[in-house]
């Protein structure tokens, strides 16, 4: 007779193969791809843990897992991510949203408010940009990105987070930026020396593109300097410059924006404690 699969065989299964494989969080992701295959919750996935596999649904997550093997990250496989306790739709095509992000944004909402206008510069899947739109109903929230297929995809996930008519995302480059001006500019932008790709997570280096990772051949700041040398004549008295730094390179970034003329500079942490967000202000 044939083997019976239940849910919870198949969740102890992949888990111990998840980990053969070096992927940590093993157990989850086994939840994660059985709870889409069966279109089920998580939750949904014990209280029917006694619940066989048929055939069809058996090939299906043995397709998933044999991506995820290879170290196809999880939202991938999904097509979907959370940021903020928001949906988005992500594909190769942009950075999966990250956490660490997030405080990126909570800065954004402490420094701007009401009727402000907001450029992203660098949208991937616009996260930052949707967020802000969403946390913002007055604000009238820009975007520009190079990518077009990256483009395409912040403009499904502005329709799709309700926030479309209240965005302007457009095609475009880190070194013309629009004119403005601008109460907030703020940018996740690529920022990993070309020389540490090798070192990355193959989740990272082998599935996410390396246009919106690589920041440059040397020390990865190419985009800040960028960054910083429009931002006074880009930003409103008053306005903000906002970005997301790697570890390690808050200080540097921060006298970037000092010699680009920006004052009350600021570094803020993530929760994990690394400098994550420098800000500076137009007088």
């Amino acid at each position: 007779m044939a083997e019976t699969w239940t849910v919870l065989k198949v969740l102890e299964w992949t888990a111990g193969y998840f980990k053969q494989k070096g992927i940590e969080g093993g157990r989850l992701d086994a939840e994660l791809l059985l709870a889409e295959t069966l279109g089920l919750t998580r939750v949904g996935l014990y209280l029917n843990y006694d619940r066989p596999l048929n055939p069809e649904e058996l090939l299906v997550f043995r397709q998933q897992v044999g991506r995820r093997a290879k170290r196809e990250p999880v939202q991938y496989i999904l097509g979907r991510a959370e940021f903020w306790s928001l949906p988005f739709v992500v594909n190769p095509s942009v950075l999966i949203p990250r956490p660490d992000t997030e405080v990126l944004v909570e800065e954004a909402l402490r420094l701007v408010s009401g009727a402000c206008r907001i450029l992203d510069v660098g949208l991937g899947s616009g996260a930052i940009a949707v967020t802000l739109a969403h946390e913002l109903p007055e604000a009238r929230v820009e975007g520009v990105e190079i990518s077009p297929e990256a483009l395409a995809t912040a403009c499904e996930n502005a329709e799709l987070n309700g926030v479309l008519e209240r965005v302007d995302f457009q095609q475009g480059d880190l070194g013309q930026l629009p004119v403005g001006p601008y109460d907030l500019l703020v940018s996740n932008p690529p920022y990993i020396p070309a020389d540490d790709m090798g070192g990355l997570m193959p989740e990272v280096r082998d599935f996410e593109p390396h246009l919106a990772l690589v920041g440059g051949d040397d020390d990865g700041l190419d985009c800040y300097r960028l960054l910083a040398l429009q931002a006074v004549d880009r930003l409103s008295a008053g306005g903000w410059l906002l970005v997301e730094v790697g570890i390690g390179q808050a200080e540097a970034v921060q006298a970037l924006f000092e010699q680009a003329g920006l004052t009350e500079l600021f570094i803020r942490d993530d929760y994990a404690g690394v400098p994550r967000v420098v800000g500076g202000k137009r007088a």
